[in-house]
C-alpha cells in the first residue's frame, strides 16, 4: 500500500505544481510577441517612407540628376539602417525564443522521480522573483547566475522596470510614459490609470514651476482626452492654476 501511495502523492504534487506555472511561460512569450510587433511596425514604417520618397522622386519633373542621385543615396542609407535594426531585432527574437524553449524544456523535464530536485530549482526561481520585486536586483542576479537559472527568471524584465522606477524617483516621467505608449492596449484593457496619473503629475510640476501657459497647453493636449472618465480628478487638479505656492489652502500647497 505504501509503494502505491507514494508515487500517487508525488503525482498529485506534480500536478499542483504545474498548475501554478502559467506566469512562468506567459512573461517570456508576451515579450516575444511584443518584440515581433515592434519589429514589424519598424519595418512597415521605414519601407512605407522609402516607397513614398521614391515615388516623389519619380513623379518630379523638375528634379535634377544630381538631386535624384542624392535622394536615392539617402534612401539607400535609410534602408541600410533598417537592415541593421531588423538584424538586431532578429537577434532579440532568437534570444527570446531560446528563453521560451528553455522554460518549456524545464517544465517537460519534471516527473515524479525528480520532483524534489525540480522543486528546489523552483524554490530558487521564486526566491529570485521575490528579490527582484523587492528591488534586490544584484542579489537576485547573483543567485540566478550561481544557480544557472538565468533563462528561468525574468531579470531583464525587472531591469527595464527598474529604469522606469529610478527615473520616477528622480521626478522624470519620460521613461514611464514611453513604457505606457509601448503597452497602451494592455493598459487600456486593464483600465489602468497609470498614464493618467503620470500626466497629472507632469501638469502639477508645470504649475509648481509657475509655467501656467505651458501647463494649460499641456492639459489641453494630454489631459482633456481623459475628461470622459476622470472628470472629477481633472477638475480638482485644474484648480491648482488658481492657487500660488504661498497659498494657505492645505490641499493645494
Amino acid at each position: 500500500a505504501t509503494s502505491n501511495t507514494t508515487p500517487s502523492s508525488k503525482l498529485s504534487q506534480l500536478t499542483e505544481s504545474l498548475k501554478l506555472e502559467h506566469q512562468f511561460l506567459r512573461v517570456p512569450f508576451e515579450h516575444y510577441k511584443k518584440t515581433i510587433r515592434a519589429n514589424h511596425r519598424t519595418a512597415e514604417k521605414e519601407v512605407s517612407a522609402v516607397i513614398s520618397s521614391v515615388a516623389d522622386v519619380a513623379d518630379s519633373n523638375e528634379i535634377s540628376k544630381d538631386d535624384a542621385v542624392l535622394s536615392l543615396t539617402s534612401l539607400v542609407s535609410r534602408l541600410q539602417g533598417l537592415k541593421r535594426k531588423l538584424e538586431e531585432g532578429s537577434r532579440t527574437e532568437n534570444l527570446q525564443v531560446q528563453n521560451c524553449r528553455a522554460r518549456l524544456d524545464h517544465l517537460e523535464s519534471v516527473d515524479a522521480e525528480n520532483l524534489s530536485e525540480w522543486n528546489n530549482v523552483r524554490f530558487k526561481r521564486i526566491l529570485v522573483d521575490y528579490m527582484l520585486r523587492m528591488s534586490y536586483y544584484d542579489t537576485a542576479r547573483k543567485l540566478a547566475e550561481s544557480s544557472k537559472i538565468e533563462e528561468l527568471v525574468d531579470l531583464e524584465v525587472f531591469q527595464e522596470a527598474k529604469k522606469v522606477v529610478d527615473a520616477l524617483k528622480n521626478q522624470e516621467v519620460g521613461p514611464a510614459l514611453a513604457w505606457c505608449a509601448e503597452n497602451k492596449s494592455r493598459l487600456k484593457k486593464s483600465k489602468s490609470k497609470f498614464e493618467f496619473q503620470l500626466r497629472l503629475q507632469e501638469f502639477i510640476e508645470l504649475v509648481r514651476a509657475e509655467n501656467y501657459m505651458r501647463a494649460i497647453l499641456y492639459a489641453r493636449r494630454y489631459l482633456a482626452p481623459w475628461g470622459a472618465t476622470h472628470l472629477k480628478e481633472l477638475q480638482l487638479v485644474m484648480t491648482t492654476l488658481a492657487f500660488r505656492s504661498n497659498t494657505e489652502c492645505t490641499k493645494y500647497k
